[in-house]
């Protein structure tokens, strides 16, 4: 019996100042995407499993919790918000022409032994936006994560931004196939330059392109490294790929928030439905992305009409431990009074009470003798 008050590995309970600090956060991220537009939706925890198939690209089948419904159906607890949502917006709003804002906030569960240390389900935050393929629908995008991360009480913290089409230029010219492509992203985007150079020499890639893709690979700084990315390459989707960049950099400049902007060439996502701008923040005090994004222009095409389409996710329980480490306090704005009664002075104190709380006022009501 004693199991019976611990939880699973990988998920935890959450209660008191904690929880009113977690919430109270979120409350001031949702008021952000509300200011930009956006709206709120509500997909199930769990969906089909062809919802997160292979070959939509997310999570591999080992990483999902799977389960049976009473028809035999394969069932999995999302793992990630996007293709809920992309499925979702082609069945709602398929015949709508004009872009389409949402944003969103639940949890999300991976079914990993890799995470060692870290929770299997996460309490997630994210906004998408549906029918606009311009840089300047990529630059709201930075823009408004920059914002929310502000509102939560981050300074110090970058956003990091790539373009998958630059690296799949250049493995287009160098004539990988798209399993080699998918193969040698897992040593590009884990910084293992040795083993990917590895990887081509074996593959007989020849040694030109070896060096132009650990080369991009290196490709991180300010918004002069677009420049030098742009000599590198004379193929066209790398080349436009760079334009883009720079259109979304002048955006951002308008936005006036540049300061918090760097780029990376060699950044690639493990989703593979992502199709052009991808974006990360990283803060001080945990190691990985509190917030990742990106462009995926094809993903609603597999749930019957293709549309442009990017979005980014927050993940609040990353930020919480970043605004811990750093000790920024987060002020609960509210808290709870305590009134105490008598039994003869039982009615008086009830009266009371709702009107302090219809005040605004928090009220615990309980017996005298329960104080003491």
């Amino acid at each position: 019996m004693q199991r019976l008050v611990h939880t699973p590995e990988g998920v935890r309970d959450i209660y008191g100042e904690e929880y009113a600090k977690k919430l109270l956060t979120e409350e001031k991220i949702h008021q952000v995407f509300h200011r930009y537009g956006y709206q709120d939706i509500q997909t199930p925890t769990f969906e089909f499993f062809d919802v997160f198939s292979r070959e939509i690209g997310t999570r591999p089948s080992r990483d999902l919790y799977k389960f049976f419904d009473k028809e035999g159906n394969t069932l999995v607890l999302r793992p990630d918000f996007t293709p809920s949502i992309a499925r979702c917006a082609a069945k709602y709003f398929m015949e709508e022409e004009r872009p389409r804002r949402f944003c969103y906030a639940g949890n999300a569960f991976s079914n990993t032994s890799e995470l060692q240390g870290k929770l299997k389900e996460v309490t997630q935050m994210g906004s998408e936006l549906i029918g606009d393929v311009s840089a300047q629908a990529d630059a709201e995008m930075a823009a408004m994560m920059i914002e929310t991360l502000k509102s939560a009480g981050l300074s110090k913290f970058q956003v990091s931004i790539g373009q998958v089409e630059y690296y799949k230029g250049i493995c287009q010219e160098a004539g990988l196939s798209e399993e080699m492509e998918l193969e040698l992203r897992e040593y590009i985007s884990s910084k293992n330059y040795f083993g990917a150079e590895d990887f081509l020499l074996r593959k007989k890639v020849p040694r030109h392109y070896c060096n132009m893709l650990i080369k991009s690979a290196e490709l991180l700084g300010g918004v002069e490294i677009l420049q030098e990315a742009g000599k590198a390459v004379t193929n066209e989707r790398a080349v436009a790929a760079i334009r883009r960049l720079e259109q979304i950099y002048d955006a951002l400049c308008a936005y006036g928030v540049e300061k918090y902007v760097s780029f990376d060439l060699g950044m690639l996502s493990k989703y593979r439905y992502y199709t052009g701008v991808i974006m990360k923040a990283y803060t001080y005090g945990v190691g990985d992305a509190i917030v990742t994004g990106g462009r995926y222009d094809s993903l609603l095409g597999y749930f019957g009409r293709t549309r442009p389409a990017i979005g980014f996710m927050i993940s609040i329980d990353a930020l919480m431990e970043a605004l811990s480490r750093q000790g920024i306090k987060v002020d609960i704005q509210q808290q709870v009074s305590v009134m105490t009664y008598r039994p003869d002075t039982f009615e008086d104190a009830v009266k009371e009470a709702a009107r302090r709380r219809a005040a605004g006022e928090w009220i615990e009501l309980i017996p005298e003798e329960d104080e003491q």
